[in-house]
């Protein structure tokens, strides 16, 4: 039997009368049941009738944006190149790769070397660092934004968890556990530690004169007060805390030995922390020490001859990786970064370049009627 019905009830996505179906009532007519449809609302989003807003390029409005673009563009980033290349920043290579580096002797050193190996290196700064001092070590060809090395560490553990302290993570894995004893803390991350000890010295007629390195407010706020927390208990005794745990592998020493001072021990010691914070990239740097400017009356280093002693513990030979120390001050716009000033000087350069290009187009050519003439 045919059925027949409007093309308007096709629309509306059912037709007016019922389809007889065998042992049973009528489907879509009016015998009962609510009516389905696949019609969207009557909504001005449903139905797409939102108000819209389409810009017309022409050159009234595409050549001014170019040149206030080139304009603005332009000085912002000679201000920020200018202010970046005013930093002063001074880096040693302390790898020991070259035979005639001072720790060419500690090259193949292992992470337990006992005594450990000891360098120093001789510079000179030719320029004073007025401001206050930021002292970095670098580590190059270091993977740490690996993905199984970033997922290797317990959060709940180096957040005080004292069920995680002794049932770590199994994303520690293979240092989740040394000797069936716990390790605090946990993880590839942890394991690798950077443990080598940097110290400055000035060295003015022959004497030594030991510059003084701020060890604590290196770490962020956040990280030292929120994310890192020593496992609940007495905190003067960080060694009944951590009982039953073992120190990570390639540490001298366990984690609850870092420091003599409680608040910045265990997992709250600071250079801990700042390794934690894994690198994005393969080169990266991080901070080590701060060094105050003591009176506005002399620079915080003068220029002049220093020493840089160094207890090499950490190996980097192995990966063909390289170890540095960085001494920099910073700005308003942080560290030293020409990058952001050669590209905002970049691209103001090109908007007026092509703003000139058109301007010289549209002068040329844009007053030439293309249309076919029509004759009467």
């Amino acid at each position: 039997m045919a059925v027949n019905y409007s093309a308007k009830e096709e629309a509306d996505g059912h037709p007016s009368g019922g389809v007889g179906v065998p042992g049973g009532g009528a489907v879509g007519g009016g015998g009962g049941g609510a009516v389905k449809t696949r019609k969207p609302d009557n909504t001005a989003f449903k139905q797409q009738r939102l108000p819209a807003w389409q810009p017309i390029l022409t050159a009234g409005t595409v050549l001014p944006a170019f040149f206030i673009i080139g304009l603005i563009f332009i000085p912002i980033g000679i201000g920020i190149f200018v202010t970046s290349n005013n930093i002063r920043e001074y880096e040693i290579d302390y790898t020991g790769t070259e035979p005639s580096s001072p720790c060419n002797k500690c090259l193949n050193v292992s992470w337990d070397s006992t005594p450990p190996c000891t360098c120093t290196i001789n510079f000179t700064l030719e320029h004073a660092f007025e401001s206050n001092v930021f002292m970095y070590y670098g580590l190059s060809n270091f993977y740490q934004n690996h993905r199984r090395y970033v997922k290797s560490r317990d959060d709940s553990q180096l957040n005080g968890d004292n069920s995680s302290l002794l049932n770590p993570s199994k994303e520690c894995e293979p240092y989740r556990t040394n000797e069936d004893k716990p390790i605090a803390p946990c993880g590839a991350i942890a394991n690798s530690m950077f443990n080598d000890t940097l110290e400055l010295y000035r060295i003015d007629n022959d004497t030594r004169t030991p510059i003084t390195l701020i060890k604590k407010g290196i770490a962020w706020w956040t990280d030292k007060n929120v994310k890192f927390r020593n496992p609940t208990g007495d905190g003067n005794n960080l060694t009944a805390l951590f009982q039953g745990t073992t120190k990570p592998v390639n540490w001298p020493k366990p984690v609850y030995m870092l420091d003599s001072e409680p608040d910045n021990n265990g997992f709250i010691n600071e250079d801990f922390i700042v390794w934690m914070r894994t690198a994005a990239l393969p080169t990266f740097r991080k901070l080590y020490r701060l060094i105050e400017r003591k009176n506005s009356f002399q620079p915080t280093l003068q220029a002049g001859k220093y020493s840089l002693d160094i207890a090499y513990n950490y190996p980097v030979h192995s990966f063909d990786g390289r170890k540095r120390m960085i001494l920099s001050t910073i700005s308003w716009m942080g560290g030293k970064n020409p990058f952001l000033g050669i590209a905002y000087i970049t691209v103001g350069s090109i908007c007026f370049f092509l703003g000139v290009v058109l301007l010289f187009i549209h002068h040329k050519y844009g007053n030439r009627n293309t249309s076919a003439d029509i004759p009467n």
